[in-house]
């Protein structure tokens, strides 16, 4: 069968960017949380594929028919559940040109632009971001593997295991490995733990203060005495903008005792690092510099198409020294003159990902981007007052960005374990009228309801309907 698709892309993707187009019009349209039954999609689509070629006509009729009823709406200006994520045009844009390369760039013989653009590109974000020339960047597809991957460069840092070569089968007489993170750190860090072979009981959860903060005095104690059990410490993950609260770990103080204590710091700035990159924000890199590594997700929070994660490390070769195996197939003329990024990580394939980033910095500019994420946090905190001003509802974390952590409160019901109750089925009528979507997680044994403010099409209208909503089922469900 011959390939029509040079001849017939005009003709057909007209008939995309059109629903494209209609897509993003009607958006609010859309209930925002999928409210389709297990299984209700598999049994309308055949358990055979087709043998014969079926027209680009019946399959946009399939897709709003019986993709989009299944679809939630993450573009929906009224998602707020987890941390968001967006697209913007020039990254949908983007993705259409990638697609249409259709490259590999594990060489940058097997495509010079992709490598020399995601080299440029990160220069680029690592100056908006405020960090220095001593880190070097690598695009991954999500933070659980950029963190991953910084996991295993810290154990590669060790002296004395040789892990990538006898793995810990080989290791006699050494100290079982031990990794640092709080309470409040995201479940990558332990997958990564898994991954790297340090397992589950090799990660010490650090304990918080009153504000979700990693309390520097417990890691230095929980380090110590590590020691003296024989345990070997050698790696600790602060996170600045936890995932429950995006409460901001004090690097500073960490980074101290990870430096006395020649231990590796890797910074999970995966949501809350993109806000650095507004002036009056800079403060939440205090002591990043002092990092060795750090992750940053502009898919969360900078309008880029998932997936799109930045490690910066400041150890390129360690990274290469724990992940480069190169085959005589994989070898080039070029080899000692370029970046391979197939050096730097487990997969060989790489898409061409820089050009998601390099189309929104172009496109919006960092003046553009800024006045985004500034009316995010704008937002952000105007919620927070209303939640404190009302006497129905109480915060239980600090807004430090655009994410609320709350719950609501009735003079009937007194125990955390009935407020509980009351704040689950008030959470899920409000994503039952379909306007909205929030999402939970518990603190300090209470069930706290989050709305996050990150979307790029979320206006002030928007967080004032949500309260509206918010306010009514409340009522709706004290009665």
């Amino acid at each position: 069968m011959k390939d029509k698709t040079s001849e017939n892309i005009s003709e057909f993707g007209i008939l995309f960017l059109n629903w494209v187009e209609k897509y993003f019009n009607n958006l609010e349209e859309f209930p925002v949380l999928s409210n389709t039954k297990p299984g209700n999609i598999k049994k309308q689509l055949p358990t055979n594929p087709p043998a014969k070629s079926e027209s680009y006509e019946n399959i946009i009729s399939d897709l709003n028919n019986i993709i989009l009823p299944g679809v939630t709406h993450w573009n929906h200006p009224k998602f707020m559940a987890y941390f968001n994520s967006t697209s913007s045009d020039p990254g949908i844009f983007a993705e259409l040109v990638s697609a249409a390369f259709n490259t590999n760039g594990m060489l940058w013989k097997s495509n010079p632009a992709s490598t020399e653009l995601e080299e440029v590109t990160l220069n680029w974000f690592r100056k908006m971001l405020g960090l220095s020339d001593n880190f070097w960047g690598i695009i991954y597809d999500l933070a659980s593997s950029s963190t991953m991957h910084a996991i295993v460069a810290a154990r590669e840092n060790l002296d004395d295991y040789a892990i990538r070569e006898k793995g810990f089968g080989g290791v006699q007489n050494k100290p079982r490995l031990r990794l640092y993170a709080s309470e409040q750190a995201h479940s990558s860090i332990e997958k990564g733990a898994i991954v790297a072979g340090i397992g589950l009981e090799g990660v010490r959860k650090i304990k918080v203060d009153e504000n979700f903060r990693m309390i520097p005095k417990e890691l230095g104690n929980a380090i110590a005495e590590d020691k003296l059990n024989g345990w070997k410490p050698f790696c600790v993950v602060a996170t600045v903008g936890t995932t429950s609260t995006t409460s901001i770990d004090p690097v500073s103080e960490i980074s101290k005792i990870c430096k006395t204590e020649n231990v590796w710091l890797h910074v999970d700035a995966a949501h809350a690092g993109v806000a650095a990159i507004v002036p009056e924000m800079k403060y939440l890199f205090d002591g990043v510099e002092n990092a060795d590594s750090i992750v940053v997700n502009p898919h969360k929070w900078m309008f880029t198409p998932v997936d799109l994660s930045v490690l910066f490390t400041k150890h390129k070769g360690i990274l290469k020294q724990a992940f480069s195996i190169i085959p005589e197939y994989l070898k080039t003329d070029e080899d000692n003159e370029v970046t391979n990024f197939m050096d730097y990580g487990i997969q060989l394939g790489r898409r061409f990902r820089s050009l998601k980033l390099w189309f929104i910095i172009r496109h919006y500019g960092t003046e553009g981007i800024i006045e985004i994420i500034r009316e995010h946090l704008r937002l952000g905190k105007m919620f927070s007052n209303w939640i404190v001003e009302n006497p129905n509802f109480e915060l239980l974390a600090p807004t430090p960005l655009s994410t609320i952590c709350f719950r609501a409160i009735t003079n009937n019901l007194k125990s955390d374990e009935e407020l509980n109750l009351f704040n689950k089925k008030l959470m899920d009528n409000i994503n039952a009228t379909g306007k909205v979507f929030l999402s939970h997680t518990v603190l300090n044994g209470k069930f706290t309801i989050r709305v996050v403010i990150s979307g790029i099409r979320t206006e002030e209208r928007h967080v004032m309907e949500i309260f509206g909503i918010l306010n009514n089922e409340y009522k709706k469900a004290k009665i």
